[in-house]
């Protein structure tokens, strides 16, 4: 049996997990990763080793975890959103699924993923801490899934006090090689790549209110490994500067902004939606409006996390992969379906 530590990565072969694996594949004090999806990639990172599993249906989940010391629960549906029972199958009951798991194989260590999408409704002109409500924005599946699990953690972590349990919370995450699949999840193959080029976007809407938080995915799976790797508990927010609004974007893009109401742009969007035109609901078109600013300083005190990107170069990170077409050698992350 390899030396150190024996971490299962469940969702380990998307935006995150492929981040989560190959910072965990590198740190000395990680003997072995176990990388569990649905379809086996043909990545090969090192000293990991991969399973295929479905989280909704495996029958031997605890044993896949019997001789692991960490799970960190990544995976995830954000399609389709006109059925969020197809969603909640997986998001919610799979991954309660591993929790249980987690618990019968009497495993030491859960470090599981949540989001910005996890807190209730807050401030935009101030960040919140850990502290703030995580009741989510009940319109939006993703929101909603992510809060019920966060009430399911709550009286799991009386349940079993043994299990040093860890959420980490990040905002909204990029990297270069996840573009086609972002690309495909949120604006579809109907939206030309061409106009993710500034060049084809001559003015930015100033929406009032959309103010969010981008994180390299890179620097997001490193709060995770050091998650890993500390003996931690509790919630960390993972965020990084500057905050995104019109003026950074546009500035980003070398374009000017022009302020429109939300009014003016939802019904846009619950058309397109509707028309099966765009895969992203307007709801969470709605949520983002009401997400709040995270803190991270807890995260910085504790884990000593340190992103090495700003969050500018994260949205600039997507916007050169959607338009060079990347991706990688994962089935989720593949530069086309």
């Amino acid at each position: 049996m390899a030396d150190g530590l024996t971490v299962a990565v469940v969702g380990a072969s998307g935006n995150l997990g492929t981040s989560v694996v190959a910072a965990l594949s590198t740190d000395p004090r990680i003997g072995r990763v176990i990388g569990l999806a649905r379809r086996t990639p043909t990545w090969s990172p090192p000293r990991t080793t991969w399973v295929r599993a479905d989280i909704r249906t495996e029958p031997q989940l605890a044993e896949l975890f019997r001789s692991v010391d960490v799970i960190v629960p990544l995976a995830w549906m954000f399609q389709p959103t006109r059925h969020p029972e197809v969603t909640w199958e997986t998001n919610v009951l799979g991954s309660i699924r591993v929790f249980e798991a987690a618990a019968e194989a009497q495993t030491p260590a859960v470090v599981y993923v949540s989001s910005v999408g996890a807190y209730s409704p807050g401030p935009k002109d101030r960040a919140v801490d850990e502290s703030w409500p995580t009741h989510g924005w009940p319109a939006a599946a993703y929101c909603r899934e992510k809060a019920y699990l966060e009430r399911y953690l709550d009286t799991y972590e009386r349940r079993f006090p043994w299990v040093r349990m860890v959420r980490v919370r990040p905002g909204f995450l990029f990297k270069r090689e996840a573009a086609s699949e972002q690309r495909r999840i949120f604006a579809g193959q109907l939206l030309p790549r061409a106009w993710f080029q500034p060049e084809r976007l001559p003015v930015l809407p100033e929406l009032p209110g959309m103010r969010l938080q981008a994180l390299h995915t890179a620097d997001a799976a490193d709060g995770v490994r050091l998650a890993v790797t500390s003996p931690v508990r509790g919630a960390f927010n993972l965020a990084t500067d500057p905050v995104l609004d019109a003026g950074v974007l546009a500035e980003l893009l070398g374009v000017r902004t022009m302020r429109v109401p939300a009014s003016v742009v939802r019904p846009g969007l619950s058309a397109a939606w509707h028309a099966r035109l765009l895969p992203a609901s307007p709801q969470l078109f709605d949520a983002a409006l009401h997400m709040p600013l995270l803190d991270s300083a807890r995260a910085r005190e504790e884990l000593d996390w340190r992103p090495r990107h700003r969050a500018t170069e994260a949205v600039q990170e997507f916007l050169t992969g959607v338009r060079g077409r990347e991706g990688m050698e994962t089935p989720p992350l593949a530069a086309r379906p």
